[in-house]
């Protein structure tokens, strides 16, 4: 604490040295309305004028401290414009006082977290200009995008859409106030405002929505390749939201990452009360909280712009000598990884400040209807004012990027992701044995999680420029990726003898989902895999959500996104996890990402080897969506289908099987299949339906959202070519039976078919489980061959009878156990 003391007081004794001798360093140094340099903050810009001196960086040739005097002025305008786009109707640049009728009736904003995230992303804008580098930017706490698009618009850095209507005049202005949160519809019958409570496809550069706080402190650390920067601004209420984000330090390389500034906005508070950090300790108890986690903590001032162009500057200095120690051997992982925390009251700069209100409405009352409010409003406005020259001059020193040939902040690396393979291997699809299947023997077997290792490692191995992460919560052996584990390895600090660990592993693995997701996630310049327990899908369910939805906005906005999609593969599924209770059974996550857009969330359900491997092909291929991948891992699944089956199944989202049914050109019935297991329940079925002598045919439907009803152009596109549908489901058709891996009311509601043909029903997991093995669980979950046939008896009006033998029955109706009879006699 003295030696704290003591650094103070030298600051203080240099910075009135320094303003004496330095005109141009006093001119900027007395600050701009709330905007105010502490001495120390002085002595760090002094000192960061001369390392850039030493080094010979002229940035975009805007003088150090003519760009900082600008700075400030840009970021007072900026906090100005954010409390009108909470409050106001009308803007007048002039500055007057706004009368009642100038107030919004009903005001709207996440106001002081957004006042707060001025001086940072305006310091963000300046330490690219005085380098000539154009940084990528993240902010985890999306609802403080106007603070984003304040300063975008002051200073020309806008997406076509803002471009549009906004400009620096009343007219302009007062439309971008009134277009936030004016919930208008458009004639299209869309939003027509391109702003959003959160960040969204129309930001400026923006990466993520940021409505899930925590996942961006789980994505920085992966998200930028070597040579790239990226600036990160964190939330400290969504340091308790998430685990997780401690670990950046481990995952964090010289040789395979970009560099990272991590910034936390430590304003304090959540919506209706301090955060559990303040309760804790504040900045110093983070601090000595991220020393423990291997972080480089630093503590500036987070009301000033300058501040953060220096804390910017100082974590890539410290970062970029971190490197050169780790390349010349005189430093081991994991390193102090440098981390700003930003300290300010939320809000700053306006009444209300440091406040519960601050974070939506700080007034403590509406301006439009109460004297006193408006009053307060006025007040805190003209302390941060710019006059409109003063204004223009200040942002065209933001705008010199021609200078030194680097992209404008929209434009920043991340954004435009363009990725694409070299090499695509071919699979190694296995021969089926079609006389066996012919003749109801049974089938060479496999595992499809193996077709998954071999395709994913053979295309990471054949397309090396490209950097793999693979998402591992846990068990990577037991669900099959072994030749994947044995080539990535796990990343680790200290890796173990006699086990697939390396420093510079690519398999990112800890017991959290959200965690190791997100690092596959963030790699959008590499190659990717994320990997789980079907049941422990939804506890990643956030962070794939968030990634689907900001991507079908960008397309929606004419910016499809051109990073490799993503396979997530759900395995040691619900039908083959019966030995772990009915925890470890649950097939949401596929019901969920049947949810979302079809044509980005493609859920599919490989049958076999082969389909599997074909499916593993294809995802490469495409961009900018999530594969959704339920799969079995047992080595007991039939190769039932030969690649060019399998090929076709991908390419048209199911099949007819016309090796199984019983006299399909006469059938009234199809039996459907969702899920490996389900199409050996369906294949059973067929097969002692087509001995009782009853037509019907056999469908698997590999990716459902290709058959259902669409809710969008971009989904009518995506389903499977209408002469493909009308093949699998004919006008003929009178009864449909659906068998699925998932519970059958989702299934039943989104396939088409089942929705236009009358005398139909489904089959699936009834949320029933236990300690069962895989008959078992189909069993109990009455989707077991022998309910399948007697529902094809209830639907056609036959008597069971004639379908089922005696014992079947009395099994079927629970009079005795069905082991032996309908299911294996367990030993």
């Amino acid at each position: 604490m003295a030696h704290a003391r003591e650094s103070i007081s030298q600051a203080k004794q240099k910075a009135a040295q320094w303003r004496a001798e330095n005109p141009d360093f006093a001119r900027w140094a007395k600050g701009y309305g709330v905007i105010q340099h502490s001495d120390l903050t002085q002595a760090r810009i002094r000192d960061m004028e001369t390392r850039l001196a030493e080094h010979g960086i002229r940035g975009d040739g805007v003088s150090f401290y003519d760009l900082l005097h600008a700075l400030d002025r840009v970021a007072s305008a900026g906090m100005w414009l954010v409390v009108h786009e909470t409050y106001a109707r009308n803007v007048y640049i002039d500055g007057r006082a706004l009368s009642a009728e100038d107030f919004k009736p009903r005001p709207e904003g996440h106001t002081g977290g957004a006042l707060n995230m001025v001086p940072a992303y305006a310091g963000y804008l300046g330490i690219n200009v005085l380098t000539g580098v154009t940084r990528a930017w993240l902010m985890g706490q999306g609802h403080c995008v106007a603070a984003i698009d304040s300063l975008n618009l002051l200073v020309g850095n806008m997406t076509p859409a803002h471009a549009g209507r906004y400009s620096i005049t009343d007219e302009g202005l007062t439309r971008y106030v009134r277009d936030f949160y004016s919930y208008r519809i458009a004639d299209d019958g869309k939003q027509d405002s391109p702003l959003g409570s959160h960040v969204n496809a129309h930001t400026a550069g923006g990466l993520a929505e940021g409505g899930y706080l925590g996942f961006a402190e789980l994505q920085y650390v992966h998200m930028p390749l070597p040579g790239e920067r990226l600036v990160a601004f964190l939330s400290d209420g969504a340091f308790e939201e998430q685990r997780g984000s401690d670990w950046a330090p481990r995952w964090w390389r010289a040789e395979d990452s970009g560099f990272v500034a991590p910034i936390m906005i430590k304003n304090g508070r959540r919506i209706d009360q301090r955060t559990t950090m303040s309760q804790q300790g504040g900045a110093t108890w983070f601090a000595r909280h991220l020393r423990l986690n291997s972080f480089d903590p630093i503590l500036f001032d987070g009301r000033d712009p300058a501040a953060f162009v220096w804390a910017i500057f100082e974590m890539e200095r410290r970062l970029q000598a971190i490197a050169e120690e780790i390349r010349a051997g005189k430093m081991k992982y994991p390193v102090a990884l440098p981390y700003g925390i930003a300290v300010a009251p939320k809000g700053y700069g306006f009444p209300g400040a440091g406040t519960n209100l601050a974070h939506n409405l700080p007034l403590m009352a509406n301006p439009h209807a109460d004297e006193e409010a408006a009053h307060r409003f006025n007040r805190g406005a003209k302390r941060l004012w710019v006059a409109c020259d003063e204004l223009k001059e200040a942002a065209e020193k933001l705008q010199r990027h021609d200078r030194s040939g680097r992209p404008r902040e929209k434009d920043h690396t991340l954004v435009h992701r363009e990725v694409s393979l070299r090499e695509v291997p071919p699979p190694p699809f296995r021969p089926v044995n079609e006389e066996k299947r012919q003749h109801g023997m049974p089938a060479d077997t496999a595992s499809p999680m193996e077709a998954v290792d071999k395709v994913f490692a053979a295309t990471a191995r054949a397309n090396s420029h490209l950097r793999p992460r693979v998402g591992n919560p846990d068990e990577m052996r037991s669900n099959r990726l072994i030749e994947t584990l044995e080539l990535l390895k796990f990343r680790v600090t200290d890796p173990e003898p006699g086990v697939p660990e390396s420093l510079h592993g690519a398999v990112i693995t800890a017991l959290n989902e959200e965690a190791v997701a997100s690092a596959a996630l963030a790699n959008k310049g590499g190659i990717n895999l994320i990997h789980t327990y079907e049941a422990f899908g939804t506890k990643m369910q956030g962070a794939v959500r968030q990634e689907i939805i900001f991507a079908n906005h960008l397309n929606e906005s004419g910016r499809p996104q051109r990073w490799l999609s993503v396979p997530l593969i759900l395995t040691s599924h619900t039908w083959e996890n019966g030995k772990n209770e009915q925890s470890h059974q649950d097939p949401g996550m596929a019901e969920s990402m049947l949810g979302e857009p079809s044509h980005m969330s493609r859920v599919l359900f490989p049958p076999d080897f082969n389909t599997a491997a074909a499916v593993m092909e294809r995802i490469y291929q495409t961009h900018g969506q999530i594969w959704t991948l339920v799969i079995a891992k047992t080595d007991a699944v039939p190769n039932l289908f030969a690649p060019d089956a399998a090929r076709r199944m991908v390419e048209e989202g199911g099949l007819s099987i016309e090796w199984a049914g019983h006299a399909s050109a006469r059938a009234e019935l199809t039996l459907v299949a969702v899920g490996a297991y389900q199409l050996g329940e369906v294949l059973r079925a067929s097969q002692r339906l087509g001995e009782r002598d009853v037509p019907h045919k056999v469908v698997y439907v590999l990716e459902p959202g290709r058959f259902r009803v669409p809710r969008s152009m971009a989904e009518e596109e995506h389903l499977a070519p209408a002469e493909v549908r009308n093949a699998l489901f004919p006008e003929n058709v009178r009864c449909l039976i659906l068998v699925t891996h998932t519970r059958p009311e989702p299934m039943l509601g989104l396939l088409e078919p089942f929705r236009r043909i009358g005398s139909s029903s489904g089959l699936g997991y009834i949320n029933l489980g236990g300690a069962y093995d895989t008959p078992g669980l189909l069993f109990v979950n009455r989707c077991s061959w022998a309910h399948c046939v007697s529902e094809v008896a209830r639907l056609t009006g036959v008597e069971r009878e004639r379908l089922l033998e005696t014992r079947e029955l009395a099994a079927l109706d629970g009079q005795i156990s069905p082991q032996g009879i309908i299911i294996p006699e367990r030993g």
